[in-house]
C-alpha cells in the first residue's frame, strides 16, 4: 500500500518549477509533481502563472475520483479583486507547485524565487537549450543573487533520448558551478497519454507500463524531500492493486 501521510503535520513548501526559456517542459514536471505529492497523501495545489495555462487545462480533464489538486490560474486575476484575495488557498494545503511562464525576468523572476522552497530548472539536452540555460544560471547567480536566499536548486533534463551525448557537456557544466544536477526523464509519449487525461504519470494504469518512467522521479523526490516522503515502490504498489480491483 503506499504510505498514508495524510495524518501528519507538515509545514507548507513552495516548489517553483523555472526557465526563462519556453518548450522545456515546465508544465510536465509541475502536473507530474502535483500528482506525485496528491497522490502521497499531501495537501496540495498548483498554480499556473504561464498564459498558455498548460497545467490549468490539465487540472480540467481531472476527473472527481482521483486525489483532489487545489488549481489557482494566476495568469488571469480578475481585475474586480485584490491579488492576494484571489491568490488565497486553503491554510491546509502542504505542497504548493508553481508553474511559471517563459521569459520571466528582472522584478518578477526575483518574487518567484523569494517565494520559493525549491526551485527546479528544467533543460532540453540540445545546444541550444543548454546555452539558454548557462545564461538562465548566470542571470540567477549575478544578477538575483540567489545564493543569498533560502531557495534550493536543481536542474534537470527533459526528454532525454537514449545515449544522448549532450547530456554529458551539461553534467560538466553544472559540476563546474556547482549546480546540481537531479534527474533526467525520457522521451516518451507516456508524458503526453497522462497529460491527455489530467493524470501523473503516477496514476496511469496498468503500472507496469510506466515503471521505467517513476524509476526516474525517485531522485527528484528525495531531493525534494530529503528522502523521507515518497517511495516510488510504494506506488507502483498501490497502482498495480488498484488495477487488479
Amino acid at each position: 500500500m503506499l504510505r498514508d501521510v495524510s495524518s501528519t503535520i507538515r509545514e507548507r513548501k513552495c516548489i517553483t518549477v523555472l526557465n526563462s526559456k519556453g518548450g522545456c517542459g515546465k508544465s510536465m514536471l509541475a502536473t507530474n509533481l502535483a500528482a506525485f505529492y496528491a497522490k502521497s497523501g499531501y495537501n496540495t495545489a498548483l498554480v499556473d502563472f504561464d498564459p498558455q495555462g498548460t497545467s490549468i487545462h490539465w487540472l480540467k480533464l481531472r476527473g472527481e475520483e482521483k486525489k483532489a489538486i487545489h488549481g489557482i490560474d494566476a495568469s488571469q486575476i480578475p481585475t474586480n479583486v485584490t491579488r492576494s484575495f484571489y491568490m488565497r488557498m486553503p491554510p491546509t494545503i502542504e505542497r504548493v507547485v508553481i508553474d511559471t511562464p517563459a521569459a520571466v525576468k528582472g522584478a518578477e523572476l526575483q518574487e518567484f524565487i523569494q517565494q520559493a522552497d525549491n526551485i527546479i530548472l528544467p533543460v532540453l539536452p540540445s545546444k541550444g537549450d543548454i546555452h539558454a540555460v548557462a545564461h538562465f544560471i548566470e542571470t540567477l547567480l549575478l544578477d538575483i543573487k540567489i545564493k543569498t536566499y533560502n531557495a534550493k536548486v536543481c536542474v534537470v533534463a527533459n526528454r532525454v533520448r537514449r545515449n544522448t551525448k549532450i547530456l554529458k557537456t551539461l553534467e560538466n557544466f553544472l559540476t563546474h558551478i556547482k549546480f546540481p544536477f537531479v534527474s533526467s526523464f525520457r522521451e516518451t509519449q507516456n508524458y503526453i497519454h497522462a497529460a491527455q487525461e489530467g493524470l501523473g504519470v503516477c496514476e496511469m494504469r496498468p503500472p507496469s507500463r510506466f515503471a521505467k518512467d517513476l524509476a526516474q522521479w525517485q531522485t527528484l523526490l528525495d531531493w525534494l524531500e530529503e528522502g523521507s516522503a515518497i517511495e516510488i515502490n510504494n506506488i507502483l504498489s498501490s497502482s498495480y492493486s488498484a488495477s487488479k480491483s
